[in-house]
């Protein structure tokens, strides 16, 4: 298919966050595949994904999602003049990164940094896009997990900003959509990309190790399941572009709150509802005593 942009009055806009790799690339390179205009935005340009992603088509900026208010707005305001007329239609919010460790291994620089980029940047994105969103009725995206679903011993802290990245974008779909904005928050589960890799950029392990968690199986997790992910990103972005711009399989569709990738994904969305449901029937009695008499 063509990799020639277009920008008309009809035409899709995206500006993705974390482009460079993962979701983020494979995405750009998906609505590039469309004629779709992209502005793809990382901490750095110069970076091999980002590289490609221009030789395609793709205005490329460098946008840093934990950056000052007013660096973002101007960041936003440059990204808009990239394309005639400034329209932009989709927002993707695809920044983020895994801190592995127990919850006593981490600092508090480790938390406050994990939660500042995976909660935190998407909050500071969705602020500043909202505006150029209203223009256009357009629809912002952030990206949950499989882990907003689960959470597990050694990698609690990334799960609980996805749990966090949900919730945010369940209000904020609630407070947009009077404008004509669509929110979106796409849930994968273990997609084979990056991520997960040692050295991937992606994946930061805590600097301090106790052994007390040795032998615990914490550990080994990540890389039991790094390279073996069931999950397909070129696959889960040809769904996404299709169901965010009600094309494809998703045509005549309307976006839902939640979109959940990969067979692993269902099944565990399946048997936390299931769960949930055994809990709160367990459990029914206390939970109503706590309502008193009037």
């Amino acid at each position: 298919m063509s990799t020639t942009s277009t920008n008309t009055p009809r035409n899709p806009v995206w500006l993705i966050t974390g482009a460079s790799s993962g979701f983020g690339l494979a995405l750009a390179k998906e609505t590039l595949s469309r004629s779709h205009a992209v502005i793809a935005t990382s901490r750095s340009t110069s970076s091999r994904g980002m590289v490609s992603l221009a030789s395609l088509g793709a205005q490329t900026l460098a946008l840093d999602v934990t950056a000052s208010e007013s660096e973002l707005s101007e960041t936003i305001a440059k990204a808009a003049s990239l394309v005639p007329g400034g329209r932009i239609t989709h927002v993707v919010n695809c920044a983020g990164y895994i801190l592995e460790g127990a919850v006593e291994e981490t600092t508090q620089e480790e938390v406050r940094k994990v939660f500042e980029t995976n909660v935190l940047g998407s909050v500071n994105v969705a602020r500043a896009v909202v505006g150029k969103l209203r223009e256009t009725k357009g629809v912002l995206v952030n990206m949950g997990s499989l882990g907003s679903w689960m959470s597990g011993g050694g990698f609690a802290l990334y799960c609980s900003t996805k749990w966090a990245v949900s919730g945010l974008t369940e209000g904020l779909r609630d407070e947009l959509k009077p404008f004509g904005i669509r929110v979106c928050c796409v849930e994968p589960g273990y997609t084979r990309t990056s991520f997960l890799a040692e050295g991937g950029g992606h994946r930061f392990k805590a600097v301090r190790a106790l052994e007390r968690y040795d032998g615990l199986g914490y550990r080994e997790r990540l890389n039991a399941y790094n390279g073996e992910q069931p999950g397909d990103v070129d696959r889960c972005a040809v769904a996404m572009v299709d169901l965010l711009t009600g094309t494809g399989m998703a045509e005549g569709k309307e976006i839902p709150m939640r979109l959940v990738l990969g067979s692993d994904c269902l099944e565990v969305v399946r048997n936390k509802c299931e769960s949930t449901l055994k809990l709160v029937k367990a459990w029914e009695t206390v939970s109503r005593f706590a309502d008193g008499q009037r």
